[in-house]
Parts: structure tokens; C-alpha cells; sequence
């Protein structure tokens, strides 16, 4: 007799030990019933051999199982499942999670992406701010922000997405929470793998793979080669990268991993259009990109980190990690406006100490955090003309800015259904900007340099109650707090070359939500409410022309409220007796993001983010391996400036997909289908201060139609 895997994915791990050993005894009791009428009857009849077998969780089900003992929105996406269509980028790996918005600017790999309206309004060329990104739990976001050249998918097994406080255990105290890309290793992606991919608009990927083990070892290396002409004009891109990922076990209790991404990236800067451009011709770009032709080039991004895991007898763990990020960018090399050199490298180091214990009778999980981010070498610099050639016109250092989270945090079981969860976090921010050149006179004022060294406490608390094994209510209240990127600091005074101080962020955050699955629906539905107090918000407050630079600026605002609805379902509407499934996967976002009270502009919706987001998929798959399906995203009108005078459009499109999965997983083939009706719309805006209704240059493009194909060979 063989007993199919037992997995619970709501439970908690304290509850699943209790329920597999209540299994275990049922089954046994059953056994015994049933053999013990045969031995009255036959005492010497030999009995057959009875096997009790359990398929062990794949990473991605232990994943997901772990995510859902926070009590707060987490979510969980599956590469294989991101890799049954395009894969270009971030937009495709994070379509169909309700409260995120990633959307491409133009074509190119600056991805516009926000959590609950984290870093809503900065525009897409910039660093990412208001979310934590790591690659297995280590940092790739420093004190300046995320760039974004190594989000890219490339190497990923699954990606986890931690909701605001829900990304505590991270050091993530950002209004956004966390984003953590895992690896994959040669245990997950054994053998060699090949995959081709092209289509519309001039793109294409080639991508090698290899991974495996060796004894106590394994190893995991991919290198890739892309590139992309572009939907707009003017928006080539290419790239090339490489990862590796390489573990050993020196022994039960000890193992280490070395994990190695490496990145060259070039692409030309998409141009804003008006509505009317928009409409016209989506295809083209505006005046000033054209005569200016902005472009960027990362020069070899590279980051190397390593993570140490020991294992106490009391199984208690410890954890260390250590980072090293190399990002040198060259920006608008090719334009005589501001061409500008920017030389980042930062340190993060974390370390983690977690240990089970009976607290006051009751099961107790307790954690001791430690994460830091500093910039050991960071500048940039502004020329007028090429930058071997042209004239210095400013010098900004960014040395010594910092930031260094302390977390204590603690897992109650209060009952075999209820659990706390407790936590505080101290966070001490450090900038440090110095302007030490300029060739412009300061009239105003304000200081050229700029020093900050504050602490900050931000609480959180949690409860998670199981209504069934498979269906729970959870509900946080917690404190986030965002410090200032580095950059935006002196970024604050751009038109006179002084520093106008900027202080974090901060927001209170109440969040309740319920989550659960059958045999036919997997979902959660999630609301939230923050209020906010200093919002980072960025405008641009002159826009580009062909002899001079757009000038955006960074300050912080009256009081905001951020609140909002997630809503995620993936139903199984039916199933044949051969195997075949027809599913549709859902998800919905709604974005509240407005003004309490401010002077200018009352209760004005911010710019950047559409208020009402849906997308959905219907599919059909086939037991042999083919599937197919018809996909529509529907995205609400977008306010363009903060006094509301003029908005983006709202839109709907739709898209197809096909494939096949070959049984033996020896091949796969897709055919991704996008924009079916060739729409024009806005992915993306450049928010500004106040149109007074003229049409501005403001909007970013999505793509047209485009046909893309993939097909993987694994050997």
C-alpha cells in the first residue's frame, strides 16, 4: 500500500509535526483492524510487507508552506510556471500578484515597479526605491536604491514577494517589504539545459545552463545573451550576464554557498509622448530624446556574495551572509546635455540566529537579525559634452552612507489554531553627501554637504488563526520607515547645486486578510490601510529639451494615506477523467493612494499608479503536455500630476499563449501572443507638478502587437 504525500501548505510547522504523527497513528490503527481477523484465522500465514511512503516537498512547496505561517500578504511565483511563456524581464515574472505593479518603460529594462505604492512616483530610469530586493535572502538593495540591471529573472528557481512589514525576517522596513529571488542550485536543476527565444519588435535570448552534484557539492552556472531593437523609437537594448551558484556540506550541521551574478547591459531611454502623440503614433519618441538621444551603460555590474549555515544539536541555526555589489554606470554618454558617470560598490552583511523553545508552555520560534548596506565607494559626476572630453560640471560624493537594521522577533503557538507573532526592528540611517564640485554658485543658502546619523524603532505584531487545516485569518498592524536613497538627497537641490535636507518616511500599517485552498480554489484577499507621515515623492518640474536636461526633484510630503485591496484566485472550473485541467488564475489590484490634507492639493490622488488593476488567464491543459490559453489586463485611468488636472488613459488588452511540456521534460516549446488588438496605452508616467490640463509629454508606451516563441532542450 502506498500513502500519497501528505503536505500541509497552511500549517504551521509546530502543527504539521502533530498532524503527521495523528496521521501515522490512524493508520496504523487501521492496519492493525484489518490484520488481526487474518491471524485468528491463520496464525502462521506470513504477513505482506506494507510500505508507508511520502514524496518529499519539492524547495517551491517547502517555500510556500513557510510563507504562509506569516500573518500578513505574501505570495509565492514559480519560474517553470513564468517560463511557459516570455521571460524578458520582471514584467513577466510579476504579472497576476495583486498590490504589485511592474510594468516596462518603452521597451527596455528599466522596469517601473511598486508594492502598494511604494516609489509610485519616481520615474522608471531611476534607481528602485520602496522595496527590499535580495538574490537567497542577501541584499541587493544598498542605501542609493536597487538598479535594476540585474533584475532580471536570469537563474531563478521561484521568487518570493513579502508584503510590507510581511518581510520582516529580511531587515525590509520599506512600505513595499521585500523581494527575494532564490537561486536555483544543482540540486534543483540537475543536467544541462538550452534555450532559444525571439520575436516582435527585434528580441532575442539565448541561454545556457548547467548544474549538478558532486559528492558533498553542487554547482549551478547560466550565461545569457539578449538583446531588443524596440517597440519605440530609439529604445535598442542588449545585454549579456552570467550566475553561478556553488554549495558544499562539510557536514551535517555546516554548509556554505557561494552565489556569483555578473551583468553588461546597454539601452537607449525611452521618450515620454503626449495623449495625442500616443495616439497618433506610439512607435515614435519625443523631440529632446530624439535630438539628445539618452542611452546608459552598465559597465559590469557584479555581485558576489557568500551565506554560511550552522546547525546547533538543539537545531537552533545560524546564519551569515556577506555581499560585495560593483554597479559603475555611465548615463547619456552619447548626449551633449548632461552626460554623467556614476561609480557605486556597496558592503551588505546580515546575520541571523533562530532557535525553538517552550515559552510559558507553548511552542516559541525566536529570531535575532542583524542586516547592513553601506556604500564603500560611491559617486557621481556631471559633464557637459563627452565625458572623456567634456567639462566637469559637478562632483558628488556619497561615501559612508549607510544603513544597519537590528531585528528581534518571536512565533507564538498560543493553541494548536492561533499563533503570535511579534517583532521590533531599530534601524540606524546614515548619510553622508558631499558636493564637492560645482560650477554653479550657491545663492541659496543651504549647505553643500550633508551628514545624517539617526536611530528608529519600527514594532510590528501579528495573528494567525486556522479556521480549517487549509483556511486561515490573519491580521498585522506594524511601522515601516524609508530612509532617503542616497542620490535623492542631493538630487533635492538640482537646480542650485545645494543639499535640502530630506528625512524617512515613515508609516503605520493596518493589514487583515484571509487566505486558503481546496481541490478547486487557491486565493487570499488581502486589505490594508497606511498612514503616512514625510512621503519621498519625486516630480519632474521641467522637462527635457534637445539643449537641456529634465529636472526632477525629490521632497517630502504633507501627510498621505496609502490603502488598498489584493485579491488573488486560481480556480479549477474543471478536470477530466484523463487528466485534462481547465483553470482560471485572477488577480486584482485596488490602489487608494491620496492626500490627507494638504494645502495645494486637498485630498488629490498621487500620480503614478492606476487606481483599479485586473488581470486574468484562462487555460486549458492537456494531460499529453500541450496547454493553451486567452490572457486580458485591464488597468484604470492614471493621474499624471499632483494637482489632478490631467490623467493617463485607461485600457484593456488581451493575449494568448500555447505550448507544449514535453512528459519526459527532455523539451519545451511556447508561443506567446501580446496586445492581441494592438492597442496603444501607458505602462508608465513622469509625474508632474501641475499641468493645468495641457497634454504633456508625460507617458510612457506599452508595446503593440507581438508574437514571441521559446524552445528549451534539456539534456
Amino acid at each position: 500500500m502506498k500513502l500519497h504525500a501528505f503536505t500541509p501548505s497552511l500549517n504551521s510547522r509546530r502543527s504539521s509535526a502533530f498532524r503527521y504523527t495523528e496521521l501515522a497513528s490512524r493508520l496504523g490503527a487501521c492496519l492493525l483492524f484489518n490484520v488481526t481477523p487474518a491471524l485468528a484465522d491463520t496464525a502462521e500465514q506470513r504477513l505482506q510487507t506494507v510500505t508507508v511512503q511520502a514524496a518529499k516537498a519539492t524547495p517551491v512547496e517547502q517555500a510556500r508552506a513557510r510563507l504562509a505561517e506569516v500573518p500578513g500578504s505574501t505570495s509565492l511565483v514559480d519560474q517553470a510556471v513564468v517560463n511557459k511563456g516570455r521571460s524578458a524581464s520582471l514584467e513577466d515574472t510579476l504579472a497576476y500578484q495583486p498590490g504589485v505593479y511592474a510594468q516596462s518603460a518603452g521597451g527596455n529594462d528599466a522596469i517601473k515597479i511598486s508594492i502598494r505604492g511604494s516609489g509610485a512616483n519616481a520615474s522608471p530610469g531611476y534607481f528602485r526605491e520602496g522595496t527590499k530586493f535580495l538574490f537567497d535572502g542577501l541584499a541587493l538593495t544598498g542605501a542609493g536604491g536597487t538598479p535594476y540591471e540585474l533584475l532580471d529573472g536570469q537563474g531563478v528557481q521561484y521568487t518570493e514577494i513579502l508584503r510590507g512589514a510581511n518581510a520582516f525576517e529580511y531587515g525590509a522596513l520599506s512600505l513595499g517589504g521585500g523581494i527575494n529571488f532564490i537561486t536555483h542550485t544543482g540540486y534543483s536543476a540537475p543536467g544541462s539545459q538550452i534555450k532559444l527565444e525571439g520575436g516582435s519588435f527585434g528580441w532575442q535570448k539565448q541561454t545556457l545552463r548547467t548544474g549538478g552534484v558532486v559528492g558533498d557539492a553542487d554547482y549551478f552556472v547560466s550565461v545569457d545573451n539578449a538583446r531588443r531593437d524596440g517597440y519605440q523609437d530609439y529604445t535598442f537594448s542588449k545585454s549579456q550576464g552570467v550566475v553561478g551558484n556553488f554549495g558544499y556540506r562539510f557536514s551535517p550541521k555546516l554548509q556554505t554557498r557561494l552565489i556569483v551574478r555578473y551583468r553588461e547591459e546597454f539601452h537607449e531611454n525611452a521618450g515620454a509622448l503626449t495623449r495625442a502623440q500616443l495616439k497618433h503614433d506610439s512607435t515614435q519618441t519625443n523631440a529632446a530624446t530624439r535630438t539628445s538621444r539618452g542611452d546608459s551603460t552598465k559597465r559590469g555590474s557584479t555581485w558576489v556574495a557568500s551565506k554560511i549555515t550552522y546547525t546547533f544539536d538543539d537545531d537552533a541555526t545560524l546564519e551569515f551572509g556577506i555581499g560585495y555589489h560593483d554597479y559603475p554606470q555611465i548615463l547619456n554618454r552619447r548626449s551633449p546635455v548632461n552626460p554623467n558617470y556614476w561609480d557605486w560598490s556597496d558592503l551588505n552583511a546580515s546575520l541571523k540566529y533562530t532557535r525553538n523553545d517552550q515559552l510559558f508552555g507553548l511552542d516559541s520560534t525566536t529570531t535575532l537579525g542583524f542586516t547592513s548596506t553601506e556604500h564603500l565607494n560611491a559617486g557621481a559626476k556631471t559633464y557637459r559634452g563627452d565625458k572623456d572630453l567634456g567639462i566637469l560640471q559637478k562632483n558628488v560624493k556619497y561615501d559612508g552612507s549607510s544603513d544597519r537594521v537590528f531585528t528581534v522577533g518571536n512565533d507564538l503557538g498560543l493553541t494548536d489554531r492561533l499563533y503570535l507573532s511579534t517583532g521590533v526592528s531599530a534601524i540606524q540611517i546614515k548619510r553622508d553627501i558631499d558636493v564637492t564640485f560645482s560650477d554653479r554658485a550657491n545663492t541659496s543658502g543651504f549647505p553643500t554637504r550633508y551628514d545624517y546619523d539617526d536611530w528608529s524603532l519600527a514594532p510590528r505584531a501579528g495573528l494567525r488563526y486556522e479556521l480549517t487545516p487549509n483556511l486561515q485569518l490573519f491580521g498585522n498592524v506594524s511601522r515601516s520607515i524609508d530612509p532617503p536613497s542616497s542620490w535623492s538627497i542631493s538630487n533635492s537641490g538640482v537646480t542650485n547645486n545645494y543639499i535640502k535636507p530630506l528625512v524617512p518616511q515613515t508609516a503605520n500599517t493596518v493589514e487583515l486578510g484571509i487566505r486558503g485552498q481546496s481541490e478547486r480554489f487557491d486565493g487570499s484577499l488581502v486589505l490594508y490601510r497606511s498612514w503616512i507621515k514625510n512621503e519621498l515623492l519625486t516630480t519632474q518640474i521641467a522637462a527635457a529639451t534637445g539643449n537641456t536636461a529634465a529636472i526632477v526633484t525629490t521632497a517630502n510630503a504633507t501627510p498621505t494615506i496609502h490603502q488598498g485591496i489584493e485579491a488573488g484566485l486560481t480556480t479549477r472550473l474543471w478536470q477530466g477523467s484523463n487528466g485534462d485541467v481547465l483553470s482560471w488564475r485572477q488577480a486584482y489590484t485596488l490602489n487608494d493612494f491620496h492626500y490627507r490634507h494638504d494645502p495645494s492639493f486637498s485630498r488629490n490622488e498621487l500620480p503614478g499608479l492606476p487606481k483599479h488593476i485586473y488581470q486574468a488567464e484562462l487555460q486549458y491543459q492537456y494531460a499529453n503536455g500541450f496547454y493553451a490559453g486567452v490572457n486580458v489586463r485591464s488597468v484604470s485611468s492614471t493621474a499624471v500630476d499632483y494637482a489632478n488636472t490631467s490623467n493617463a488613459p485607461s485600457y484593456t488588452i488581451f493575449g494568448a499563449r500555447l505550448g507544449y511540456d514535453a512528459p519526459s521534460k527532455q523539451w519545451q516549446a511556447y508561443v506567446d501572443l501580446k496586445n492581441l488588438g494592438d492597442k496603444d496605452y501607458v505602462t508608465a508616467i513622469v509625474p508632474g507638478y501641475n499641468a493645468q490640463g495641457q497634454d504633456t509629454a508625460a507617458l510612457y508606451p506599452g508595446d503593440g502587437f507581438g508574437a514571441f516563441t521559446g524552445v528549451t532542450y534539456n539534456f
